[in-house]
């Protein structure tokens, strides 16, 4: 099961590296990152963490090795971040909700949206915090460097 999830996450975030025309040296890589992020979300869900808190933990690791990747190959971070978060994406949530208000379950449909926007706002936060703990972390390194 572990190893399905894997290749499957891998694939779906190097496919869309295609789409989003991310250089193709890079593509292996943007796999990589979402098939990293698919594996922590997936190990959390499985040892019982809400969705929510697994995904926003997920997406503050992609971030993280998304910048990192990007230092080491210099290249913009978008370039790894977007694909790689692909995995994480509520769609079949968002999929479910409009489904049910087509068919006027609106209790059903409330819920299944908010769940979804939840998610969402989880994988945003996530890349923003990084991206603010990375700046945070180069304003001390440039401190520090300024007072020797």
């Amino acid at each position: 099961m572990w190893i399905e999830y894997a290749i499957a996450s891998f694939f779906a975030s190097a496919a869309f590296g295609i789409i989003y025309q991310a250089p193709r040296n890079t593509l292996v890589k943007c796999g990589l990152v979402g098939m990293v992020g698919w594996m922590i979300y997936a190990f959390l869900v499985w040892k019982e963490v809400d969705s929510v808190p697994a995904t926003l933990i997920a997406s503050f690791v992609i971030a993280l090795v998304s910048q990192t990747l990007a230092r080491r190959f210099k290249t913009p971070m978008i370039i790894f971040s977007v694909p790689g978060i692909i995995p994480l994406v509520p769609g079949s949530l968002a999929y479910d909700a409009m489904r049910n208000f087509v068919q006027n379950d609106y209790s059903a449909a409330t819920s299944i949206a908010a769940k979804a926007f939840t998610i969402s706002g989880a994988i945003a936060f996530g890349l923003v915090f990084s991206e603010v703990l990375n700046q945070i972390i180069k304003k001390v390194k440039q401190t520090k460097a300024q007072v020797r």
